[in-house]
């Protein structure tokens, strides 16, 4: 087994040969399989690599500023705010499954246009070994992908036999901060399956603060190494509650913290019952839309550990 600074030896003449002088795009996300992908192509071809940040509204609290700061100065790196595009697009969807297919619809709408600008002729993807096991033993290394508007990109895989622990092994090899290469798992249509039913900025912004409050006690309580997943979800649900000495008629908010390997199973995570309260008690008294906040007790299967 190579040694990480032999994997990235290796997979950095790998990606000379394969893509040589043309030029190449990747779809950034900040999580540590694209944020690898990105520095070892860019380490290769230096700025023939175009890495496309987009926002498209459904980022958690400060992940725009953590993600821009971390590579502007280090890849050849484009920020695209599309969040109008995706919000109008997804105004008054309410079924879960329509909510992804916009938001993945919108995406490569988006991603298109900068592929188109950046003249690239390979695409490069964080696919690591679960993902193509778990769908298609038999897919090549490298296909074309054909974008809605007919233009093929080659495929370039970087990392397509690791696991996640070594693609965090090579981040660390990387010098990537740890915020990137121990970021949590985050879906790609982001907060987008954790507001159940229709999405608006409102919304989506209550879901956010919420989540910020989970994600800074669970890190506070040094938990954050220990858990796989930690998060909130606003719900559609209302009830009544009382704030000060009035009452109140707000959200439900419901906290989902879990344990998985490999996210095909997941098990709720066992956690201090002070810790717990800590985050009702501010949820309901930082964010004035929430009324209640409840724990989520159920493992995967028969749950999934998104709710939508």
């Amino acid at each position: 087994m190579l040694s990480p600074k032999e994997f990235i030896d290796d997979a950095i003449q790998k990606i000379k040969d394969q893509i040589g002088d043309e030029k190449a795009i990747i779809a950034l996300s900040g999580g540590v399989d694209s944020s690898v992908c990105s520095v070892l192509v860019q380490e290769a071809i230096g700025d023939n690599l175009t890495a496309v940040f987009v926002d498209h509204g459904l980022l958690r609290e400060g992940e725009v500023e953590q993600v821009t700061n971390t590579f502007k100065d280090r890849l050849n790196f484009k920020f695209v705010d599309a969040s109008d595009e995706f919000m109008d697009a997804l105004a008054g969807v309410e079924d879960p499954e329509e909510k992804r297919k916009i938001i993945g619809k919108v995406f490569i709408d988006v991603f298109e246009r900068e592929a188109i600008k950046a003249d690239a002729k390979f695409l490069v993807q964080g696919t690591i070994a679960p993902d193509w096991i778990e769908t298609d033993g038999e897919i090549k290394s490298h296909h074309n992908i054909a974008l809605p508007s007919g233009m093929e990109l080659e495929l370039c895989e970087p990392i397509r036999d690791l696991y996640k622990d070594e693609v965090r092994e090579i981040g660390d090899e990387l010098d990537l901060p740890a915020t990137t290469v121990y970021r949590q798992p985050f879906p790609g249509p982001g907060l987008g399956v954790r507001v159940v039913g229709a999405l608006t900025r409102e919304n989506v912004e209550i879901c956010r603060k919420a989540n910020k409050i989970v994600c800074d006690e669970v890190e506070a309580a040094g938990l954050d190494k220990d858990v796989w997943q930690y998060f909130a979800v606003l719900t559609n649900t209302k009830a009544t509650g009382v704030k000060g000495d009035q009452r109140d008629f707000g959200y439900l908010v419901v906290v989902r913290i879990v344990n998985s390997i490999d996210a095909m199973t997941a098990s709720v995570a066992e956690l201090p019952w002070d810790l717990i309260k800590t985050i009702s008690q501010r949820i309901t008294s930082e964010v004035s839309e929430v009324t209640h906040v409840a724990l989520s007790i159920s493992d995967k299967p028969p749950a999934t550990i998104e709710f939508c």
